[in-house]
């Protein structure tokens, strides 16, 4: 940890000057103030405020109008803004930030899962596996298909199962079944629901992705990667408004519990931008969304052009306040597990049968730079999955090509997850205003790094991830958690912490993942607040503790300047406050 703690310390020249503002403990500058003289609804006194503008990096107090910032600084400056009405809250010297931002999750897809699904840990055994879906059986409607994950990338290299398809069959017998991996890219079903597919030996695979084979027939043996499992999971039927809306409330309610006021859904069929639409315009939504409008069901092929008229009409119907339908997604690759998905500039490691592959891209370039310049001339952010060092080139071409046609003051593009990048590209991020969506939550050494490892080689591997180069090379970075994902929740503190250390927050591996990519604390904080803030085009609204701004901050139990970097990850929200309000107490 020591090594940790030292490449944290060394690891980001670029907010030095606040680094030593926060050694000294330099609590108060100059107070800050409205000027407008307005009583205050809420005041926030006795705390240890770390507010992110760096002119006053730390302060006493707070006072909130409207909703928004119309004082920070010491207490007695502050204390004057309180009235007869005034809600006062005493910090007794805990520590108050700004709320985070994910800025990569799949909230109602998780909120489903916990509320609906069969799950179990990517960690589990064959007979724990067994266990869980026998549970589930017996407790489903006969003919419901079941439906959860997640399994281990790695896991049939693990476990020799001979046809996954019978093995499930055995306990679930006729009943249809369909059961993610960790990366959420691929699939594992029974004979029943290969039949409700329509998926036999004859099928072809689809473009893209591929139904996995019995050894000695053409017959499907209940794997289907990427393309071919999106065939799987169409089959699936699609939950009702109201689950869906439960779904929304339900992920509000977990994202306020960890201190998140604000996040990206990186992958929003129609159905759940809607529920959001739904929740806000019934005054319960407390957050801010980016939903990114999904086109995964119309790349057919990766010459398939985009649909611009449904992207206009999804924003035009759901656009609220709150939550804007502003973000199109893309999937430009896979995932670089042993599926071998990603694309990659050099080859994978040869698989079992000894064949080699550098991945696929899913989307041909010229295909995708027309799609860019158009949606970049209307104003919408693309969030493109590249997860290769392949793809990742693809997009900083195809945004290139943009920036030429269209100028440069367009919005700020997204390469997300941006794990394997090529040196020559680094610089690129921050010369074509494109951010690096990373995922620290899912990158520490762990089995889906090893899995990562067995697949492009332990080199390669122990070369993942490089977020410092990104911040040297002045990229703009946000983070996310990828949940459902890989993680069993969208809790960021791990993710933070792991950005620090480079090590497993869960003590589970005593590994370092290339320790020379460590950033510092006021980098990791700066990332999942006015970064995420950024990436949902609200940086002028929030993500710090500024005059004006929205009133979005978060209590916590321990202040994080003060504890060592491994502790980071049991940090607590004590209470979590959007637009002035509280939304979530722990007590």
């Amino acid at each position: 940890m020591k090594g940790a703690a030292t490449a944290a310390a060394a690891a980001v020249p670029l907010t030095a000057v606040v680094a030593i503002l926060i050694a000294a403990g330099v609590a108060n500058a100059a107070p800050r103030d409205s000027g407008s003289g307005e009583r205050a609804d809420l005041v926030v006194l006795n705390g240890a405020i770390y507010t992110q503008d760096v002119q006053q990096t730390w302060v006493q107090a707070l006072a909130v109008r409207d909703g928004r910032y119309i004082a920070v600084g010491s207490n007695s400056a502050v204390r004057e803004r309180s009235g007869p009405r005034t809600q006062v809250v005493d910090l007794h010297g805990r520590m108050v930030m700004p709320g985070l931002i994910d800025a990569h999750i799949h909230a109602v897809e998780g909120a489903i899962e916990d509320l609906y699904a069969c799950i179990f840990a990517s960690t589990s055994t064959v007979e724990q596996i067994r266990a869980k879906l026998a549970e589930c059986h017996r407790k489903a409607a006969p003919g419901e298909w079941l439906q959860g994950g997640s399994w281990d990338s790695d896991f049939f290299a693990q476990h020799r199962i001979a046809s996954p398809r019978k093995w499930l069959d055995d306990i679930v017998g006729d009943q249809p079944v369909l059961l993610s991996d960790d990366s959420h890219h691929n699939v594992w079903v029974n004979s029943a629901a290969l039949q409700r597919a329509g998926v036999t030996a004859d099928t072809p695979d689809p473009i893209g992705g591929s139904f996995q084979r019995e050894a000695g027939s053409r017959r499907p043996n209940g794997i289907a990667l990427e393309a071919a499992a999106e065939v799987m999971s169409g089959q699936v039927p699609q939950r009702s408004p109201a689950d869906m809306r439960r779904a929304v409330l339900h992920s509000q309610a977990l994202a306020h519990r960890y201190g998140i006021i604000g996040y990206k859904e990186a992958d929003a069929t129609e159905p759940v931008v809607a529920a959001y639409h739904e929740v806000e315009k019934g005054g319960e939504l407390s957050m801010y969304v980016s939903a990114c409008i999904s086109t995964l069901a119309q790349q057919k092929t990766p010459t398939t052009p985009l649909d611009l008229d449904r992207v206009e009409r999804i924003h035009a119907a759901y656009g609220g306040h709150l939550m804007a339908a502003d973000c199109v997604k893309f999937y430009l690759d896979g995932v670089p597990t042993p599926a071998r998905t990603a694309a990659m500039l050099a080859p994978y490691v040869p698989d079992a049968n000894g064949d080699i592959t550098r991945g696929l891209l899913h989307v041909e370039p010229l295909t995708l730079i027309a799609d860019l310049i158009e949606l970049d001339k209307r104003g919408y952010t693309v969030k493109m999955h590249a997860a290769g060092d392949w793809a990742i080139r693809e997009g900083l071409d195809a945004v290139e090509a943009t920036r030429k046609v269209n100028g440069s003051d367009g919005p700020h593009h997204e390469l997300a997850h941006a794990g394997f990048v090529a040196e020559s590209d680094f610089h690129r991020f921050a010369q074509l205003n494109v951010i690096a969506d990373q995922s620290p939550v899912i990158w520490y050494p762990s089995p889906i790094i090893e899995a990562v490892g067995a697949a492009v080689g332990a080199e390669r591997a122990s070369h993942y991830w490089p977020m410092h180069s990104l911040l040297a090379n002045h990229a703009r970075l946000a983070a996310g958690s990828d949940w459902p994902s890989v993680v069993p929740s969208m809790d960021p503190w791990g993710g933070v912490e792991a950005m620090i250390t480079r090590s497993d927050p869960y003590g589970n591996s005593p590994a370092q993942l290339w320790p020379e990519e460590a950033v510092s604390l006021t980098d990791a904080l700066l990332i999942y607040t006015l970064g995420g803030a950024r990436a949902l085009r609200r940086e002028q609204q929030t993500g710090s503790i500024e005059i004006g701004k929205s009133a979005d901050f978060i209590v916590l139990n321990h202040n994080l300047f003060k504890e060592p970097a491994a502790a980071i990850s049991d940090v607590r929200v004590d209470m979590t406050f959007f637009q002035g309000r509280e939304v979530y107490s722990r007590y």
